[in-house]
C-alpha cells in the first residue's frame, strides 16, 4: 500500500504534466485557429479555378497534355502529407493506415513531413524524398512538391500520382484521405453538407457561366494545369495542417482533463491514507491510556 509521501509525490508530478499540457493545449488552439482560416479560406479559389478548368477543359477540343495521358498503371508515386511532430491523437495512425493499402514493390513515396517519412524509412518502402512545411504552409514549399511529383510522372518512372493527406472537416472530425493527383483525369470540388461534411463532385461544366479564353483554351490549358496541380497540393498541406493542430488541440485537452480527474483521485486516496492513519494512532493512544490506568 503507498504512504502518503508517495501519494503526495504522485499529485505533484501530475500536476506538473497537467501545466505542460495546458500550455501546449493554448498554443495548439493559437495555432489551430490560424490554420482552421488559412485552410477556409483557401476553398474559394480553388473552388474557382476548377470550375475554369473545367470549362476550358470542355472548349479545348482535342488539346492534349502530358499531364493528361493515362498509362497502365505499372509503379506510382504517393505524396504522404503527415505532421512533423506527435502529440495529435490518431490522426498519423490513420493516416499510415491509409498508406499501407499501397503495394510496397511499385509504389515510390514522396513525404512531407517527418512522421511519414519516419514511417517509410521503419518499413523499408520506397522513399524518394522528404519535404518540410511550415505551421502556415507557403505556396512555395507546395510547388516543390508537386514539381517534383509532376517530374516523375513526365519522365516515365511513375504511371500515376496519388496525394494521402487529412481532410479537416471540423475541429473534432478530421478524416484521412486518397486523391488522384496525376493524370488529371476529371476536376473536382468540394460540395459542403448540412451535416458539416464536405463530398467531392466531378465538374464537367461551369454552372452556367460562359468564359472567353485569349489567345484561346488549349494555351490557356497549357500554363494553368501545372498551376492547378500546385493549387491543389498547397490546399492539401492546408487542409493537413488545420487538421493536425484541430487534433492536438483536442488531445491536449483531453490530456489535461485525464490529469485533473486522476488529481481528484489521487487527492481522495490521500486524505483516506491520511485520515486511517489520524484514527489508528488515535486508537493506539487510548489503548495505551486505558493499559495505564
Amino acid at each position: 500500500m503507498p504512504s502518503t509521501r508517495d501519494i503526495r509525490r504522485r499529485i505533484k508530478s501530475v500536476k506538473n504534466t497537467a501545466q505542460i499540457t495546458k500550455a501546449m493545449q493554448m498554443v495548439a488552439s493559437a495555432k489551430m485557429r490560424r490554420a482552421q482560416q488559412a485552410a477556409l479560406a483557401g476553398r474559394p479559389y480553388a473552388t474557382l479555378m476548377n470550375q475554369v478548368l473545367a470549362a476550358t477543359t470542355a472548349g479545348a477540343g482535342d488539346f492534349t497534355h502530358a499531364l493528361l495521358e493515362v498509362r497502365p498503371v505499372q509503379r506510382r508515386a504517393v505524396i504522404l502529407i503527415s505532421t512533423d511532430k506527435g502529440l495529435c491523437g490518431g490522426l498519423n495512425t490513420n493516416l499510415l493506415r491509409e498508406a499501407m493499402r499501397y503495394d510496397k514493390d511499385t509504389t515510390l513515396f514522396v513525404c512531407a513531413g517527418k512522421k511519414g517519412a519516419q514511417w517509410a524509412g521503419r518499413l523499408k518502402r520506397q522513399l524518394v524524398a522528404e519535404f518540410g512545411y511550415k505551421d502556415i504552409p507557403l505556396f512555395a514549399e507546395a510547388r516543390a512538391i508537386s514539381r517534383f511529383a509532376q517530374q516523375l510522372f513526365l519522365d516515365g518512372k511513375v504511371d500515376r500520382v496519388d496525394v494521402i493527406f487529412t481532410n479537416f472537416i471540423n475541429t473534432l472530425t478530421q478524416k484521412p484521405e486518397a486523391r488522384q493527383l496525376l493524370p488529371i483525369t476529371r476536376i473536382e470540388t468540394l460540395e459542403a453538407g448540412v451535416d458539416g461534411h464536405h463530398s467531392r463532385k466531378a465538374l464537367v461544366a461551369d454552372n452556367g457561366r460562359e468564359y472567353k479564353f485569349e489567345p484561346g483554351p488549349a494555351e490557356v490549358l497549357e500554363n494553368l494545369l501545372p498551376h492547378y496541380l500546385n493549387y491543389q497540393v498547397f490546399q492539401f498541406l492546408q487542409e493537413a495542417k488545420a487538421s493536425e493542430q484541430s487534433a492536438r488541440m483536442v488531445a491536449m485537452k483531453n490530456a489535461t482533463d485525464n490529469a485533473k480527474q486522476i488529481i481528484k483521485d489521487l487527492t481522495l486516496e490521500y486524505n483516506k491514507l491520511r485520515q486511517a492513519n489520524i484514527t489508528k494512532e488515535l486508537l493506539e493512544i487510548t489503548s495505551a491510556a486505558m493499559a495505564m490506568g
